[in-house]
């Protein structure tokens, strides 16, 4: 066939496609409470009972994936969490956001382990109003001790309305 052949091409010239065949998130597993022994002792603990802050935050854990350090979790905020102006308080954002990132943070301790945050900063970039929220929280760097860890939270539609990163550590829980 004689010359050279363009990348991305064949020996006709006709452009060569190639399908990759990949599941975008295999190892994303949804949360069914009924199934609460199969999951991470952090999740299991939430499952079992909620902390206080997590349930007036509405908190409904939807996802997880344990080999990345990924989760996603609702949160139904209503008029309890607004300030005076109407919008959701920024301090309750960040509760949301530390909620999330300490339990993205925890899918990898062992029973009698805790993940307190050592650090964390929120970038507020629209208002929140009352209503369904999603978060997403990742681990960027797992140390043996310290976690670094990145988190989104978004109106239902996709609107973004703020970001975090956090320094988290994994500790015995220590009984007082």
């Amino acid at each position: 066939m004689g010359g050279p052949v363009k990348p991305g091409h064949d020996e006709g010239g006709s452009v060569a496609v190639r399908v990759l065949s990949c599941t975008m998130h295999p190892m994303r597993t949804a949360i069914d409470p009924a199934k609460a022994k199969d999951y991470p002792p952090n999740i299991q603990a939430i499952l079992k009972r909620r902390a206080p802050t997590s349930a007036w935050l509405a908190q409904q854990l939807l996802e997880i994936d344990t080999e990345t350090g990924w989760v996603k979790i609702a949160y139904d905020l209503s008029e309890a969490h607004h300030n005076r102006f109407g919008a959701i308080h920024g301090g309750t954002i960040a509760a949301v956001m530390d909620d999330v990132l300490s339990t993205a943070a925890g899918l990898q301790a062992q029973w009698g382990e805790i993940a307190p945050t050592l650090e964390m900063k929120v970038s507020y970039l629209n208002q929140a109003h009352s209503g369904r929220h999603l978060a997403e929280a990742r681990v960027m760097k797992r140390g043996r001790q310290i976690v670094f860890l990145e988190a989104t939270l978004s109106r239902e539609d996709g609107k973004i309305i703020a970001t975090s990163s956090s320094t988290i550590m994994i500790a015995p829980l220590k009984k007082s």
